[in-house]
C-alpha cells in the first residue's frame, strides 16, 4: 500500500482530506488560490513540527532541500517563505483549529480506556503560558514589559488527549475560562487551587457530573456530618456547608470535603468535591491524576514548536499551536493504528530523521535501533501515552 512513498507521505494518509477540504469550503479558505492551499500550508506546519524546525526561515531551507520531493511529500509544487507568511497570517485560523478538533474526537475514540473503572470520563484542567517578546507580539500584552498568552487544556487522563483547548492572553484569570468548558453529564473534572469558583462549581454540580478541586487553606465551612472508619492516610472525611459570604451563596448545596496525607511529597492535600458515591482514596487517585495535564504541555513544549513561533500576528499563532495539537494526534493515531511499542520521544525522534526516507512505517519502527540511554532509562524526558 505505502510502496515507495515517503514517510511523511505515509504520515498524511492517516489524515482525513476529504475532512478537512469540507472545512476549507466552509470558511473559503481556498478562494482564488491557484497553488499554495490550505491542505499544503498544513502539512507544511506539520513537517516544521516533526522536523523540529526553530523558525520559518529554518522550515523554508528544509523544505528547499527537499525541493524534488515537495509534490510527493504532499507540499504543492513550491512553498516559499513569502507564500508560507502570508497564508499564516491571512487565513482564518477556524479551519484548522475545527480540524484539529475533529483529531482530538478521533484520537479519542481510538484511545478509548477505563483506567479508574468509574462511568463517565474523567478530566483534568489546566492553563499552560507561553512567554511572548511585546515588541514583536504587540497585540499579547501581559504586563507593561511582557507578553505572553495562555494555553487552557481540559485534558482527558484515560485517552491522554487534549480534548479541548482555549486560547486567551496571558493577563486572564484561570477560573474565568471554566464557563468555556464543554461539561458533559455524569463525567469528572479534576482542578486545581487556583478554580475553586464556587459559582462555577456549583453549575458542574446542577448538570449532574463531579468535580474534585484542591480546597484553599483558608475555606469557612461547618460540618455537618462525617465518617469515622477511615482508609490509611485519609486523616478526614466529611460532609459541609460553606460558611463565607459568597461561597455560600455561590455553591448553597452540601459538599463532601477531604484531608489526604501525601505520603510520597510528605504533605497534607484538602480535597473538595461533589462525588459522594466514590471513595475518599478513589478521590486523591483522581487528583493524583491531574499531573497528566502538567506532563502534556511539558512534552508539548519540549518536542512540539509552541514556545518559538513562526509567525507576528495573532492568527499565525494560533494557527501554529493548532498544527502541533494536529501533529500530537496523529502521533497518537498512528501509535494506536499500527500498535508501536515504543515511547512517543522515540517515535518523535526516529520521524525527525527519516521524513523524507521511503522505508515502511511499520518497517521504520522495528527495526530502527535507538541507542540514546536517556532515553533508554527514561531520564528528563516526559513519557506520554504509557501508565506505569
Amino acid at each position: 500500500m505505502h510502496k515507495d512513498k515517503y514517510v511523511f507521505a505515509q504520515l498524511a494518509s492517516f489524515l482525513d482530506r476529504n475532512k478537512f477540504n469540507y472545512i476549507v469550503r466552509k470558511y473559503n479558505g481556498d478562494k482564488y488560490v491557484k497553488h499554495f492551499t490550505c491542505w499544503n500550508q498544513l502539512l507544511s506546519m506539520m513537517f516544521g513540527q516533526l522536523s523540529n524546525r526553530e523558525s520559518l526561515r529554518d522550515l523554508i531551507v528544509a523544505l528547499d532541500a527537499h525541493h524534488s520531493k515537495s509534490y510527493h511529500l504532499g507540499l504543492g509544487k513550491n512553498v516559499s517563505k513569502s507564500s508560507l507568511a502570508r497564508a499564516n497570517q491571512d487565513r482564518d485560523y477556524r479551519i484548522f483549529e475545527e480540524y484539529a478538533y475533529y483529531l482530538v474526537n478521533e484520537a479519542r475514540k481510538k484511545r478509548v480506556s477505563k483506567i479508574f473503572k468509574i462511568e463517565g470520563n474523567v478530566y483534568a484542567f489546566d492553563s499552560t503560558t507561553i512567554d511572548l517578546c511585546l515588541s514583536v507580539f504587540w497585540w499579547a500584552k501581559f504586563r507593561k514589559n511582557k507578553g505572553g498568552i495562555k494555553v487552557h487544556t481540559l485534558y482527558d487522563i484515560e485517552t491522554q488527549i487534549p480534548a479541548f483547548f482555549h486560547i486567551t492572553e496571558a493577563s486572564v484569570h484561570d477560573s474565568t475560562v471554566m464557563k468555556e468548558i464543554p461539561y458533559e453529564t455524569g463525567s469528572y473534572y479534576i482542578f486545581d487551587r487556583a478554580y475553586n469558583h464556587f459559582k462555577m462549581l456549583y453549575k458542574v454540580h446542577q448538570i449532574e457530573a463531579f468535580f474534585v478541586v484542591r480546597a484553599k487553606k483558608n475555606i469557612q465551612y461547618q460540618i455537618i456530618k462525617w465518617k469515622r472508619r477511615l482508609p490509611k492516610n485519609v486523616l478526614s472525611d466529611v460532609t459541609i456547608e460553606l460558611t463565607g459570604f459568597y461561597p455560600k451563596q455561590y455553591y448553597p448545596a452540601v459538599l463532601r470535603l477531604i484531608r489526604y496525607w501525601d505520603e510520597e511529597q510528605e504533605r497534607e492535600l484538602m480535597f473538595l468535591t461533589n462525588a459522594k458515591h466514590i471513595t475518599a482514596l478513589k478521590v486523591a487517585e483522581l487528583y493524583k491524576n491531574r499531573w497528566q495535564v502538567e506532563l502534556f504541555f511539558k512534552w508539548l513544549k519540549q518536542h512540539l514548536k509552541i514556545k518559538k513561533f513562526w509567525g507576528t500576528t495573532e492568527n499565525a499563532v494560533r494557527i501554529q499551536i493548532y498544527a502541533a495539537i494536529s501533529t500530537y494526534c496523529l502521533v497518537a493515531i498512528v501509535q494506536k493504528e499500527m500498535q508501536v511499542d515504543r515511547s512517543t520521544y522515540e517515535v518523535l525522534q526516529i520521524l525527525s530523521i527519516l521524513l523524507t526516507d521511503k522505508t515502511q512505517l511499520r518497517e521504520l519502527f522495528e527495526k530502527t535501533k535507538f541507542q540514546n540511554y536517556k532515553v533508554q532509562f527514561k531520564l528528563n524526558e516526559p513519557n506520554l501515552f504509557n501508565f506505569d
